[in-house]
């Protein structure tokens, strides 16, 4: 715990610091604006290095504090501003004018009667450029089959990538912020990717009232999709060959790893699935950073492999998933009490989606349509309903 306090304020004072030699993108606003734009540049990059767990990494409070900005503005800086120059960087964004577009729930199709529920495990943004990978095409395939089989009216997604507070959850209520390239340190052209997409403020506030009925405080917020959401949906949604032109409304997850607090709120959102909303939650099965660098070094020794860890935890998420409804829960929290699920999953960011998935699917059960195991990660994806 002292470790992990010092490291996290290390960071804040470095990337405060680190800021001000920063050349700011001109046309951003007021001096709060260019400051914060500049502060956000480097945020990631040292955290990184020093290995602060990405559940720590909310700028949040003391970002805010710091810059005298009130929180929807936070929201704006990072949705608004395009920055070039070296990416290596935690937060950029890019404005799609395809996102101020009608917001209106609505399709040309009847919604089938209750949607399904889906959790992707939806990789880094390297997904979107590698379309020869297995997961590329089993992307597609989940995408084709909501746009095609499904035919939702809108969809309410939650993203590894974005936690709350604690114990309050917030929403996206945009009509449409462009993208959050929130990651570093790759080519250019992962920084140009576009996703037309729009939101719904009619369906964000439905939501927030939900979420009031269930118990669980929660707030709107202005913000782009992060490539928790964009990677995998550029895949499985090509703008080109299988738009989805439907309004997408983010949702946070909390702020911690309680399994069973996202399972309550998969719960309270579960009944938009009766008015024909697809309900996708975004995250890995297993999700390893940390030991990439071991996992690339067996690859070159064993091409194909995967870490133990990387089929052993996977597969006991499956199980645990394909439980009978009335054990799953428990089953699935249980495994967070594994021996290797602090290997498979240094922080369970990535892993709380599919608790959110299998709250949300209330009766129905769960199944998993696909996985593999690859270096330190594991890619499966899973279906109830």
């Amino acid at each position: 715990m002292p470790l992990r306090f010092i490291s996290y304020h290390t960071a804040f004072i470095i990337a405060l610091v680190a800021f001000f030699s920063i050349p700011y993108p001109s046309g951003t606003g007021t001096d709060e604006v260019i400051a914060a734009t500049g502060f956000v540049r480097t945020w990631g990059y040292v955290c990184d290095r020093l290995d602060i767990p990405e559940r720590n990494r909310r700028l949040g409070p003391i970002y805010r504090k710091t810059f005298r900005l009130p929180k929807e503005q936070e929201h704006d800086i990072v949705s608004s501003t395009k920055i070039s120059g070296p990416r290596k960087t935690a937060l950029l964004t890019s404005t799609d004018p395809a996102a101020d577009t009608s917001v209106a729930m609505g399709s040309t199709e009847a919604p089938s009667p209750r949607t399904p529920v889906f959790f992707l495990s939806h990789g880094g943004p390297n997904v979107m450029f590698e379309t020869e990978h297995p997961a590329y095409s089993k992307l597609q395939q989940i995408g084709y089959a909501i746009t095609h089989e499904v035919k939702p009216k809108a969809v309410v997604v939650l993203s590894a990538h974005w936690q709350g507070e604690p114990r309050i959850i917030e929403v996206n209520t945009a009509e449409g912020m462009g993208l959050i390239y929130d990651y570093y340190g790759f080519p250019p052209e992962y920084y140009e990717v576009k996703y037309p997409n729009r939101g719904s403020p009619e369906l964000a506030n439905k939501i927030l009232g939900l979420l009031s009925q269930a118990g669980i405080k929660a707030e709107g917020v202005r913000r782009g999709l992060d490539h928790g959401v964009f990677a995998g949906f550029r895949c499985a949604f090509d703008p080109d060959t299988n738009p989805l032109d439907i309004p997408i409304v983010q949702v946070s997850l909390f702020d911690s790893e309680d399994p069973d607090q996202h399972y309550a709120l998969g719960r309270a959102l579960s009944s938009l699935r009766s008015e024909g909303v697809q309900i996708v939650c975004s995250g890995m099965s297993v999700h390893s950073l940390r030991d990439m660098r071991k996992a690339m070094m067996l690859s070159a020794r064993s091409p194909g492999a995967s870490l133990l860890y990387a089929t052993t935890f996977d597969e006991a998420l499956k199980v645990a998933v394909e439980k009978p409804v009335q054990e799953r829960q428990k089953a699935m929290a249980e495994l967070l009490k594994r021996p290797d699920a602090r290997q498979a999953h240094p922080t369970f960011d990535h892993l709380l989606p599919v608790f959110v998935a299998a709250g949300a699917a209330g009766d129905d059960e769960g199944r998993q349509t696909w996985t593999m195991a690859e270096g330190s990660m594991a890619w499966g994806q899973f279906r109830f309903g």
